[in-house]
């Protein structure tokens, strides 16, 4: 640092003479900078300050390159919702594929061996695009009792599984009571086994059945043993389509309440999407944008689930129907949109559920990182017409064939073995 003090030559012109690392003498002459050796050498300090102020200049509009570039990235609403609809479906795998090398370098597929336990049939909601539901009074509902939950976990067990999808109907009676004992029963016989269970409209509806939170409920059944819970409910988040495909569930902010109140309360939870009904691309952006917009805020979800609507045997397509299945086109669409736009959610998984195997293989080349499970049960979808199925082998063969690794994980996602 250079530090001026004005004197008086004898030939009566300016001089100035330096100090060195003199702050006092710094804070009281400010207006010296501009000058460095005389008034003469054509203010070589001058030239000097200008040239370090360029330099960071430079330096700041890189960095706000740099930033803009991370903004940029992130798709805006209608810029997914051009993809969605102009983009070819070969560009768009080719962008999905990017993306997901991107968050996944290593070129690992995952899947988890697991079982979808329906507790109860019996459901209140009613919703239009389900087969699965029965009234409490039908012939055929039912509540399994702890001892056939039992045996079923064992079964799982038995193959290597380590994960229970646990959901069922929105039974009418059922409180919070009930569920705590249920919990508590599974955690304590199979402490290995992850409950993952109880969809948003179930927990909504235990809350006002029993009188108490959302949170409330949410942290009695954690504290009992629950790992974390699915996204199934969320069909289209969007209530002009909720109000048409399931008059009687929860709407739009009551979904998101009942994730962010998990979230907040350390339950990690799953987005799904459900397509195919009456549902507009803009309505499928919306509920993307949703998704997002709670993971920015809490960075609960592990995983994006979307699958296309199954209509066999349902009163929706009795009211509707001008509605016609999904094409797998449309699937691996959507299935990319949503790995391009869900930039801060990691894993996308494959619905070959709904798919079939060889759809649900081509979904690894638009954005999928995982296949999900190999479903030793699965109920719901099977009611509406849907049923395919896989086992751990047939999953491995996929996921090599497309010259990927498999390996098989857990409910957060851990690596329990690779093949």
């Amino acid at each position: 640092m250079f530090i001026k003090e004005k004197t008086k030559a004898k030939n009566k012109k300016i001089n100035f003479k330096y100090n060195f690392f003199n702050s006092k003498t710094f804070f009281k002459n400010q207006n010296a900078l501009y000058h460095i050796y005389d008034f003469n050498q054509k203010f070589l300090f001058l030239e000097t300050y200008f040239y370090l102020i360029s330099c960071l200049s430079a330096l700041f509009c890189y960095n706000l390159r740099k930033i803009f570039r991370t903004q940029m990235t992130r798709l805006s609403d209608k810029e997914a919702l051009y993809l969605l609809q102009h983009e070819s479906l070969h560009n768009l795998g080719k962008m999905a594929s990017a993306k997901k090398l991107e968050l996944h370098p290593k070129k690992i597929t995952t899947f988890i061996v697991d079982r979808n336990i329906n507790y109860t049939n019996v459901c209140w909601v009613d919703c239009k695009f389900c087969a699965f539901y029965r009234h409490a009074k039908e012939d055929d509902a039912y509540i399994l009792s702890f001892e056939e939950i039992g045996k079923k976990i064992e079964e799982l067990m038995d193959i290597g599984g380590t994960q229970i999808l646990f959901q069922g109907g929105v039974h009418p009676r059922l409180k919070i009571e009930w569920y705590e004992d249920l919990v508590s029963w599974i955690s304590k016989r199979y402490p290995s086994v992850t409950i993952h269970g109880f969809s948003a409209i179930e927990i909504d509806y235990i809350a006002r059945l029993s009188k108490i939170s959302i949170k409330e409920v949410l942290r009695r059944l954690r504290d009992k043993g629950l790992s974390s819970i699915p996204g199934a409910g969320a069909e289209i988040l969007s209530d002009k389509v909720r109000d048409v495909i399931a008059p009687k569930k929860l709407d739009v902010s009551k979904w998101l309440e009942v994730h962010r109140e998990a979230h907040l309360l350390g339950i990690k939870s799953t987005a799904t999407m459900m397509f195919g009904t009456v549902e507009t691309d803009e309505d499928i952006i919306e509920h993307l944008r949703h998704v997002r917009d709670l993971q920015d805020e809490t960075g609960g979800f592990r995983a994006f689930i979307a699958w296309s609507f199954q209509g066999s045997n349902t009163k929706l397509m009795q009211e509707q129907p001008q509605i016609t299945k999904t094409s797998s086109n449309r699937y691996l669409r959507i299935l990319a949109i949503a790995r391009l736009y869900l930039d801060n959610v990691v894993n996308v998984q494959s619905s070959w559920v709904t798919q079939g195997s060889y759809i649900g293989q081509l979904a690894l080349k638009f954005g999928a990182n995982d296949l999900g499970s190999t479903m030793m049960e699965e109920n719901v979808v099977a009611a509406a017409g849907a049923k395919n199925s896989m086992n751990q082998a047939q999953m491995v063969e996929l996921i090599k064939d497309v010259g990927e690794h498999p390996a098989k994980r857990d409910t957060a996602y851990n690596i329990l073995e690779r093949f």
